[in-house]
């Protein structure tokens, strides 16, 4: 106390702040309170508390929480010649007529002398000698009948124990105390993990006294806090008492040397970097206590591998761990790797250490340029080539080989208006090769110079001079053959041109000007054999007669190839190709295709008869058609619908047997032409044909009839009297129908006489 205060409530409440020496804050509740609060002797009010008058050299035991107490770790106490209990109060040191008495306080508030004491802190065993040490006393809580308590006054303080503890074990770490244990004997026991479930044994109780004891030394990092029960049983009763939670919380030492996920870290940092870079984070742990100066770790860097070219080339942050390029002077090709040993340390960087080493490889950057061996190239190609090669350029660059700050890449640049040349890198990516992509003409350009730029696959990591090169591509004058206007040449003519007709005339041009040589002609290919060719002139002409309607023409289109040659030692011979449109002739008369058809004699069914012709259909369809001879007495014959068809039927009942019947057709353009149906008759009704046994002839009187009917026919078709003595043999065999055959056959091969 300063000076005299006055307490008009009776006392005094406030709060000491106190940091160590890592900056961690402990807070201490304090109130001050009037002397005469505090009797000079022993006794007991009516709630059973005790209090003692301190004079003179007398102290008091001081039962706090573990910060700000001036002993082992965790329980201060002041000794002194006296000591007394103080129940749930510490008291300072009261010397001389001092009128204040200063007590520090396990909650925010406390109640006195009439309140109820939910912890009561009192000495421990008085018949414990002097040398024990002094512990917090722990009473069970009272249970006053009409009085409230206050929630926070159930709260029992936790017992702080360090780790690693010297001992000697077992260790006195607490007491407890029943309220009763002035009219009844007390017995007391532990429960729980720690006591009798696992880890068994760790703390014991003195059964009589109510002394907690630890046997062995704790480990936070194994287990930070037990809570266990502590009980009090009257002799020959149960519980005296509601049982009591007992919470030790094991306060951490630093026993823990901070520790890398690996001894060694591999770190690449490309050589151009800027200062700042961030290469590799390094991290290291403690397992101690978390957000506690004993856990905090702290980097630094101990040492750089090579020192030079300048040091420190690398910097660490010593929070996070983060390895940063601190200088300029990386050079991958002097110093390709540098070595950092990093050490950790807890305790913000004072305690315990650890070290690690960093391998930092440096990778090529792109900080050397490619450059041609020779800064001008010559080159001839042969003209017309494509994918001539035309010269290879080779560079060099001293980067890291194979790497894409090594690799060239190459660009024409100036010298190639029309993209003849293109330029390629080759395999080993330090060669240029320009080929042509087009062929090159010697009449028309006889040396190209070209701009040749080398560069890298990746930019350059700092401004860097591009390097160039020219190349003087000459043209070799080659013999070139002749090339036809137009390469493909379209005419139209009609099909039956008379032989020696004019087709066409194709020539062809020598691009060799400057050589004067003479074109001359050839026919390459003409399947037909329908065409010649002038030698000299390229005038073509019909050497046959042309058919649109042949197989060698394919959409009224026929194609020939003709080939001009010049005069060289070694001629070169170009070729053009004639395509011939051939009109349509009415050439071909209709044709029906059924040659059989059979029906029967009574009710029988049309017979629908297909027409073609080989000409256009300008020369074709509609088609007209009449019956001829004896046909047009037992047929009809007239045109389908669509008049491209021809529609035959049976007119009058005819016996069983083979007749011939000869229809004429005619195309839209008047040609016409005689056609022969064999019709085979049977004796039956309606569509369904069917035809009993063998047709036999006989001499009767309306076969002979049939047979002079036949013969009457065949006298106006075939003149000449050595047909007709054939056809009279074969009627004497009693054969319509092999008269016919006779007929037909003698016809044909007579086609071309006159009668």
């Amino acid at each position: 106390v300063a000076r005299e205060v006055f307490l008009h409530e009776g006392h005094l409440d406030f709060f000491i702040h106190i940091w160590n020496s890592h900056g961690k804050k402990i807070t201490v509740p304090v109130k001050v309170v009037h002397h005469g609060l505090h009797r000079g002797h022993h006794q007991r009010d009516n709630h059973g508390h005790q209090h003692e008058h301190h004079q003179g050299e007398n102290h008091g035991q001081h039962p706090e929480r573990t910060h700000g107490h001036h002993q082992q770790k965790t329980h201060g106490h002041h000794q002194g010649k006296n000591q007394g209990d103080h129940h749930g109060h510490s008291h300072s040191h009261h010397q001389g007529k001092n009128p204040l008495n200063v007590e520090h306080h396990l909650g925010e508030n406390r109640h006195h002398n009439n309140q109820h004491h939910l912890n009561e802190v009192d000495s421990a065993n008085k018949t414990e000698n002097a040398t024990t040490p002094e512990v917090p006393v722990l009473k069970f809580p009272k249970s006053g009948v009409g009085l409230k308590r206050r929630k926070r006054d159930w709260v029992i303080p936790a017992i702080n124990v360090a780790e690693n503890h010297r001992g000697p074990y077992p260790f006195k770490v607490s007491q407890i105390r029943s309220n009763k244990d002035d009219v009844k004997t007390i017995y007391y026991r532990i429960t729980g993990p720690g006591a009798d479930k696992p880890p068994n044994g760790l703390f014991t109780m003195d059964r009589i006294t109510g002394s907690l004891y630890l046997t062995q030394p704790l480990d936070r990092e194994k287990v930070d806090k037990y809570t266990f029960q502590a009980h009090a049983e009257a002799e020959g009763s149960r519980n005296a008492e509601e049982p009591m939670d007992i919470v030790v919380n094991v306060i951490d030492q630093n026993d823990n040397k901070p520790a890398f996920f690996q001894d060694t870290f591999l770190g690449e940092v490309p050589e151009s970097s800027p200062t700042g870079f961030e290469v590799i984070t390094v991290v290291a742990t403690d397992i101690d206590e978390p957000e506690n100066a004993n856990s905090i770790v702290r980097y630094r860097i101990l040492t750089q591998d090579p020192e030079f070219p300048s040091g420190p080339l690398f910097a660490i942050n010593p929070v996070t761990g983060a390895i940063r390029v601190n200088a300029r002077g990386l050079d991958r090709e002097k110093h390709p790797k540098h070595t950092l040993v990093i050490e950790a340390a807890d305790m913000e960087g004072e305690g315990l250490t650890v070290t690690a080493k960093v391998i930092i490889t440096v990778s090529d950057s792109n900080d050397n340029p490619p450059a041609f061996t020779q800064s001008t190239y010559d080159a001839t190609v042969p003209e017309n080539r494509v994918d001539a090669l035309v010269i290879t350029m080779a560079v060099t660059d001293g980067d890291e080989p194979h790497s894409p700050a090594w690799n060239a890449k190459f660009k024409i640049v100036d010298g190639d208006p029309g993209g003849l040349f293109t330029i390629t890198t080759g395999s080993n990516k330090q060669e240029g090769i320009i080929t042509t992509a087009k062929g090159l003409d010697f009449e028309m350009l006889r040396k190209h110079t070209l701009l040749v730029a080398v560069e890298n696959d990746i930019p350059f990591a700092t401004p860097l001079p591009t390097a160039t090169a020219t190349v003087v591509v000459n043209v070799q004058d080659v013999n070139e053959a002749p090339v036809f206007e137009p390469v493909e040449k379209f005419v139209s003519k009609r099909e039956n041109l008379p032989v020696d007709s004019d087709v066409v005339q194709y020539i062809a041009s020598d691009p060799d000007i400057a050589c004067k040589q003479t074109v001359m002609y050839k026919i390459i290919s003409d399947p037909a054999g329908w065409l010649n060719v002038a030698k000299d002139t390229g005038l073509i002409k019909v050497k046959g007669i042309m058919d649109r309607e042949s197989h060698f023409v394919k959409d009224s289109k026929y194609t020939a190839l003709i080939g001009a040659y010049d005069n060289d030692e070694v001629p070169a011979t170009g070729t053009g190709t004639l395509i011939i449109q051939l009109e349509d002739v009415n050439d071909n008369a209709p044709i029906i295709e059924e040659r059989t058809i059979k029906v029967c004699n009574k009710e029988s069914a049309p017979q629908l008869l297909s027409v073609t012709d080989k000409d256009g259909p300008g020369f074709a369809a509609p088609y007209s058609v009449s019956l001829q001879g004896m046909s047009k007495n037992n047929w009809t014959a007239r045109r389908n619908d669509s008049k491209t068809g021809i529609v035959l039927n049976l007119a009058t009942e005819l016996e069983s047997g083979e007749y011939t019947v000869v229809l004429r057709l005619r195309d839209n353009d008047g040609m016409e032409q005689d056609n022969t149906v064999q019709a085979t008759v049977c004796d039956c009704t309606g569509k369904i044909v069917s035809c009993s046994g063998t047709i036999e002839v006989g001499t009767s009187l309306p076969m002979i009839f049939g047979i002079l009917g036949g013969i009457l026919w065949l006298l106006r078709e075939c003149t000449l009297l050595n047909r007709l003595r054939a056809v009279i043999s074969a009627a004497t065999a009693a054969s319509v129908a092999a008269a016919a055959d006779v007929c037909e056959t003698e016809r044909i091969e007579a086609s071309h006489e006159s009668y």
